[in-house]
């Protein structure tokens, strides 16, 4: 079992930053790939970014390829999302997922354990 905890969320004027985090609960962190999905109002889930096991190998959405960044410290069992140069339309809730096998997957139905979710809002 996992429990994850995100943080972070708050409103950002457009072309502004933030720094989401998931705290996750249970000693065998390392041996899940994370990742990060969002939800915006009358949307599906989509999936934004992802890092396997070690953070040696990322994936990214296209729609935030260049401006996010994923990242995990093992030792602190914690995974963030940098986002950088935000939109309006990155406006959603953030959610992080964790899978328990070593790469990381794009779809939410890969995962098994979500956490509660944090709100951005990007204002124009």
């Amino acid at each position: 079992q996992v429990q994850l905890v995100e943080s972070g969320g708050g409103l950002v004027q457009a072309g502004g930053s933030l720094r989401l985090s998931c705290a996750a609960s249970g000693r065998t962190f390392s041996s899940y790939a994370m990742g990060w999905f969002r939800q915006a109002p009358g949307k599906e889930r989509e999936f934004v970014a992802a890092i396997s096991w070690s953070g040696g190998s990322t994936y990214y959405a296209d729609s935030v390829k260049g401006r996010f960044t994923i990242s995990r410290d093992n030792a602190k069992n914690t995974v963030y999302l940098q986002m950088n140069s935000l939109k309006p339309e990155d406006t959603a809730v953030y959610y992080c997922a964790a899978r328990p096998f070593l790469g990381w997957g794009s779809h939410s139905y890969e995962y098994d354990y979500w956490g509660q979710g944090t709100q951005v809002t990007v204002s124009s």
